[in-house]
């Protein structure tokens, strides 16, 4: 069994980044799992990973605009720093609040100004080539739900 779109994979990996060297990895705990073709990864990726079998390992390097973009100037927001709590305004603390849907965000603390707050909405890996070095582990068809 290889691969493929559909199937559930299980993978050990690190993730490194120049300079910073490795920023995460699941070596040695949990494997990851996800389901082929869903873009629960990086599709990049995904695509790297597309016909390889138990045991196989790959070593890929993804430029940011295929992993998670370039950083953007309109990713910055700049509020009143009665909006953000007093302990939480200091450089590189991340904040994590709510969109218009919901749905989950986080922003770093990019500057604390004499009356604002510089937020910065951008991926931490945004403009950051990612090296990934994975081993496939297991490959199963893809559970009923």
């Amino acid at each position: 069994m290889v691969v493929e779109t559909g199937k559930q994979v299980s993978i050990e990996y690190t993730l490194s980044i120049d300079p910073e060297g490795v920023v995460d990895t699941n070596v040695d705990s949990d494997p990851l799992t996800y389901i082929q073709g869903t873009q629960q990864i990086v599709p990049a990726l995904e695509k790297a990973l597309e016909g390889k079998a138990v045991g196989d390992t790959v070593d890929v390097t993804i430029d940011p605009k295929d992993g998670y973009g370039e950083r953007s100037e309109e990713a910055f927001q700049e509020v009143n720093k009665s909006q953000v709590p007093e302990e939480a305004q200091k450089p590189d603390i991340v904040l994590q609040g709510r969109d218009n849907e919901g749905g989950v965000v986080n922003a770093r603390v990019a500057e604390v100004r004499e009356e604002t707050v510089l937020l910065d909405f951008n991926h931490p890996l945004a403009g950051k080539t990612l090296q990934f070095s994975v081993k496939i582990l297991d490959i199963q068809e893809q559970p009923v739900s």
